[in-house]
């Protein structure tokens, strides 16, 4: 009997297709046609040099296989800029752009083709991306932002059609303006993904800080008789009420003086030895 048992396998998916494809034939359909097969010859050479293999091709989309994330990235890498470097038409012409998606998961194998979420998600990452973009899924991420010199803009858990919401990272090549961003670092980023990374990571080092700060002084008041503690906070208010409206003249000494004896006073007569209370009775 024959083994209807589908297989299935761990795989990286590439998922490339053409910005406004329509609207490209529209304007000049053999041109287009033409720049298509130069282009797509292009990419199947760059596919073969990464160990990969082309599994699909339907209209203007491409879908490859590789065994290894870094290769696929590093091939979608270099399938942009291949395409950006054979741009020589003239500046006011509409240029073939593709917009990459990567995904690291499970798919299911039938002969040579590919199938399932492994599949789907690789395709809807390359609707999230830029004309010339590359948009990668959690799961390349986590395999390849320290090993290629690129950098990775996080975007979030955006929608995607008939797919769960999962986060996805955008590379950011050299010649890319990179955005603000809110990941861990990505070592190795060139060019203006550097900077952009290094602004990052200082920001989410202050805020790290910032609430690192004020979860001392949380604990700190924490552990504070609640009478103390209250005043503490009241006299801090008031100190920066005072250093706000005008530092030329300082008043907050006699509320805060005042504040704190009150608290002394009560803390020392609540501490008396309970003979002495039981005497005064």
């Amino acid at each position: 009997m024959p083994d209807d048992k589908v297989k299935r396998r761990l795989t990286t998916v590439l998922c490339a297709d053409v910005h406004g494809y329509s609207r490209l034939m529209e304007a000049d359909e053999a041109g287009t046609l033409e720049t298509l097969r130069r282009y797509r010859t292009a990419i199947a050479g760059l596919v073969e040099r990464h160990d990969g293999r082309i599994v699909n091709t339907w209209g203007d989309a491409i879908i490859a296989e590789f065994a290894s994330v870094v290769e696929a990235v590093q091939c979608a890498v270099e399938i942009q800029q291949e395409i950006s470097n054979q741009d020589s038409g003239p500046p006011d012409a509409n240029p073939m752009r593709f917009r990459i998606g990567v995904n690291l998961g499970d798919v299911m194998v039938d002969g040579s083709d590919l199938y399932g979420d492994g599949v789907n998600i690789a395709a809807r990452l390359q609707e999230l991306a830029e004309p010339g973009g590359i948009v990668i899924s959690s799961s390349a991420y986590d395999q390849v932002h320290n090993k290629l010199s690129v950098g990775f803009d996080c975007l979030g858990q955006r929608p995607m059609k008939n797919i769960a919401p999962m986060t996805s990272y955008r590379v950011t090549m050299s010649g890319q303006t990179a955005q603000a961003r809110s990941f861990p670092p990505g070592e190795g980023l060139t060019s203006q993904g550097a900077v952009a990374g290094s602004e990052t990571d200082a920001a989410r080092r202050d805020r790290y800080q910032q609430s690192t700060w004020m979860r001392f002084v949380s604990d700190g008041l924490a552990k504070l008789p609640r009478p103390v503690a209250v005043a503490l906070t009241v006299s801090a208010f008031l100190i920066l009420i005072n250093v706000f409206t005008g530092m030329h003249r300082i008043w907050f000494h006699w509320p805060v003086a005042a504040i704190l004896f009150g608290v002394l006073m009560r803390t020392a007569l609540g501490r008396r030895p309970e003979s002495d209370s039981k005497r005064n009775r």
